[in-house]
């Protein structure tokens, strides 16, 4: 009932963000290939008339890639955005956005001037109200249509370069399910031809940084959506799980009692249809997803492939992740030994750091384990529980960023694979985000970890270290300063007992001092204690 009425409340609000603007799918703005729409507090393109951006030439990077992706001019998904848009808007200061209408991350107010940090908790320490309001927000997202965004339902090609736009409206839930859809699909050679070795989101460098910014444009979709300014995703700590604590109806869907592969029906989630889930169907007709349903959310946990994945990760797991000290190695792809990246995404072993085809670790573990939507890889963002793991995911990654500090010239600036160098825009975001602009703490993003927040490693190397430094080349004159002040203090306490016994003696009872108030002999208490 809580959830019915919080969704009756929340329905007129109908704003989203993430891939192609509505206001630029339009046959004038792709055959010009400029994406620069108006900014409705003034009316200008990038509300250049307020100083919040201009529309300018896309500068894409000229570093060259790895060798995994052998072709050319055949993936519109090539050196984003350029296929769509070279020219788009470039917003100033903190202002962000398509339109630069938004603020930056970690930014808000009416002039995007006021800090902000926001905390991201685990699901299991939402109050009842907190946890059925982020299940309303969910269920609103998925029932509210994109005023802002729309998906290509065909390739630039097949739009006739423009000429012939083919898009389709889809609910906030499903834009970003499309989006991991799109990122993550085959590349389409005309024919019967495809090519599968390609993933601008996966198994290479950049697919920590892009999960990151996913997870960000999410809650900044949900905030806008529903009005609530402090919305944060909760996280799921999976470590050392026996099993699925969150796959209850009160929380992210049990299990049906006559088909294991469906949730019950006492679920929320009982009654969502899936998008992007039939890839050999695209494949063969060499279109895209259009955002179509195509059936129920699927999920059996546990009864997956256990010579693939025996077991979910354990905290030693993710210890051992955290002290490897590159964050990418060798080929940069999915055969990377040693690699931080490549452990914590799962294709390397949590207890050697050496690449096994044949297991499924880590972050993978958790996707194989779900044994249904999930375990695909194109349509797993269809289940709810794609967005509590890879909070936790990224909060390993921002563990590691705070253990190691790396420059951002740690990130690779060439010969990853393809779309995942430092430089390089990642697919499909519109406005435009690099690779490497979000290899860097939480914290300058406007965004923590609860369970960091005590054992944050940087608070006690900036603020308690130096001092207990100064402390251990001083002590030695501290130690001498202590033995003179006590030597001192003795000879003056027995020179003046010597001087004032004898005349007290002297004193006659009328004219020794009255007896002093109670708050004078506290006072003089304190004073003789100092």
């Amino acid at each position: 009932m809580l959830l019915a009425i919080l969704c009756c409340l929340l329905w007129g609000f109908q704003i989203s963000a993430g891939h192609f603007p509505r206001a630029c799918a339009s046959s004038e703005s792709l055959m010009q290939k400029e994406c620069c729409p108006p900014w409705s507090g003034d009316g200008s393109p990038c509300g250049q008339l307020s100083g919040r951006g201009s529309c300018q030439d896309v500068l894409l990077s000229n570093a060259p890639r790895g060798p995994q992706f052998p072709f050319t001019g055949v993936d519109d998904r090539e050196s984003w955005p350029s296929v769509f848009y070279n020219r788009t808007c470039q917003c100033s200061g903190n202002f962000m956005g398509f339109n630069c209408g938004n603020c930056r991350f970690g930014f808000g107010g009416p002039n995007c001037t006021e800090k902000r940090l926001l905390v991201r908790r685990n699901i299991f320490d939402l109050s009842i109200p907190e946890k059925d309001r982020f299940l309303a927000y969910l269920m609103l997202a998925k029932n509210t249509i994109s005023k802002d965004y729309v998906i290509p339902t065909g390739t630039y090609g097949q739009m006739n370069n423009g000429s012939t736009p083919m898009f389709n409206d889809v609910n906030i839930y499903d834009l970003f399910v499309w989006m991991h859809y799109y990122v993550s699909r085959d590349t389409l050679l005309g024919g019967s031809e495809i090519w599968r070795d390609i993933d601008f989101a996966h198994e290479a460098p950049g697919f920590l940084p892009w999960h990151r910014l996913f997870l960000l444009l999410w809650e900044q979709d949900i905030r806008e959506l529903t009005g609530d300014e402090n919305f944060t995703v909760p996280y799921w700590d999976w470590r050392d799980a026996e099993n699925c604590d969150i796959c209850t109806d009160e929380y992210m869907g049990g299990r049906h009692p006559a088909n294991p592969n469906l949730l019950s029906p006492g679920s929320f989630f009982s009654s969502w249809q899936i998008i992007c889930s039939r890839l050999e169907e695209y494949n063969s007709r060499q279109t895209l997803c259009n955002g179509t349903p195509e059936g129920p959310l699927l999920r059996n946990p546990g009864n997956h492939d256990k010579t693939r994945t025996p077991r979910l990760p354990s905290s030693d797991d993710v210890e051992f992740c955290l002290r490897l000290t590159q964050y990418e190695s060798d080929s940069m792809d999915k055969a990377a030994n040693f690699s931080f990246r490549n452990t914590l995404e799962g294709f390397a072993s949590p207890l050697t750091g050496i690449a096994d085809a044949t297991q499924s670790s880590m972050h993978n573990a958790l996707h194989i384990y779900m044994n249904g939507t999930m375990s695909q890889v194109q349509g797993s963002a269809n289940d709810p529980i794609f967005l509590l793991h890879h909070a936790f995911v990224d909060s390993i990654f921002e563990q590691w960023l705070r253990r190691h500090r790396p420059l951002q010239e740690v990130y690779p600036e060439a010969n990853a694979p393809i779309g995942h160098n430092r430089g390089s825009y990642m697919v499909p975001f519109i406005p435009l985000y690099r690779n490497g602009d979000f290899f860097i703490s939480s914290k300058e993003l406007g965004y923590e970890y609860s369970y960091l927040q005590d054992s944050d490693p940087g608070f006690f190397q900036n603020y308690i270290a130096p001092y207990l430094e100064q402390a251990r080349q001083i002590w030695p004159w501290l130690l001498g300063a202590a033995l003179v002040g006590s030597v001192l203090t003795a000879m003056l306490a027995g020179l003046t007992c010597l001087l004032c016994h004898p005349k007290r003696k002297q004193l006659s009872e009328e004219r020794q001092p009255l007896l002093m108030e109670k708050e004078d002999y506290h006072s003089l208490l304190y004073q003789s204690h100092l």
